[in-house]
């Protein structure tokens, strides 16, 4: 992914910056705080650490993480990392200069609206399939940006920088509310992305993610894989949506896309033979879905990509 779809995040002056390396501008709400930061050259070994949770999520240019003590990791526009509090973030910038900057930002949420929203969501949804309880894992702390993150990620950025009203810690507590269901229920995807195969055998999700995988061509409806759950279509479907923020349905398509792109990437196969290859059955539908969550149609995206 080469660009965020995270729109109108202001740069700084050169005249106004106070740094070259990670200038940080702070938008500062009741139960969070939205800073912007910019880096104009080359830097290596940064330091920075917040206080309480942030999610960080990368706008423009590249840096090099690194995290928990692990080898550094390219962190790149489209993507988010989660730390927890106090946890030290060092930080490479291996590309960055005046004509090619790196631009992220950092929303740190207070601990109590953390644990106040998890508690909610234990208590009036507690019937989960991939995991006990709400809340997030900290080892899935690198993701990729999803449409749904995407959306309460840009509202909220548009919240700390436009919103001049009175109610705008009011708007951004129920913002933030949304935010973190959103959060968790990306991580939820990119723990089943991971682990469905060693899972299957223990986790109704997670089998139901692999006989999705394994039968993408195949009739894939809700009667289909209620069953395969064990569960009632309403059951089933209603704790799929809440656990992973997509229905069954939404879900298959958006497997069935993904193999599809893999596809246009890795073979010389005709669109239509992509097409009924990742389980489509009408073409005009297929390149429909495709643009919608892509942005482009097969073919330009194979012409882009050749």
């Amino acid at each position: 992914m080469s660009q965020s779809n995270i729109a109108g995040v202001p740069w700084k002056r050169k005249n106004d910056l106070i740094s070259m390396v990670e200038n940080r501008t702070t938008y500062t709400l009741e139960s969070c705080e939205l800073n912007i930061f910019e880096t104009h050259q080359e830097a290596s070994k940064v330091n920075l650490v917040f206080e309480d949770l942030v999610l960080t999520t990368m706008l423009k240019g590249k840096k090099v993480m690194h995290l928990f003590d692990q080898p550094g990791f390219e962190y790149l526009p489209g993507e988010s990392v989660i730390v927890p509090p106090h946890e030290v973030m060092i930080i490479d910038f291996p590309e960055a200069t005046w004509e090619n900057p790196t631009q992220c930002i950092a929303l740190s949420i207070s601990g109590q609206m953390i644990e106040n929203t998890f508690n909610l969501l234990n208590e009036n949804l507690p019937q989960k399939l991939l995991t006990e309880d709400w809340g997030l894992n900290h080892s899935y702390f690198h993701l990729n940006n999803n449409i749904e993150l995407n959306d309460i990620i840009n509202r909220f950025v548009q919240i700390g920088l436009n919103d001049v009203t009175k109610e705008k810690d009011i708007i951004a507590s129920l913002a933030l509310k949304e935010f973190l269901i959103r959060l968790s229920q990306t991580q939820a995807r990119d723990m089943l992305e991971k682990t469905y195969k060693q899972l299957a055998g223990s986790n109704r999700l997670a089998y139901v993610a692999d006989y999705i995988k394994n039968n993408i061509r195949e009739n894939l409806s809700l009667d289909i894989l209620s069953k395969k759950a064990c569960l009632s279509k309403n059951h089933f479907s209603r704790s799929f949506k809440n656990e992973l923020g997509v229905s069954p349905t939404e879900y298959v398509l958006k497997e069935r896309l993904k193999l599809a792109r893999k596809y246009l990437l890795s073979t010389e196969n005709r669109v239509q033979e992509v097409c009924f290859m990742a389980g489509f059955k009408n073409i005009t539908y297929f390149i429909r879905a495709f643009k919608q969550e892509f942005g482009i149609t097969p073919k330009a995206f194979r012409k882009g990509n050749l």
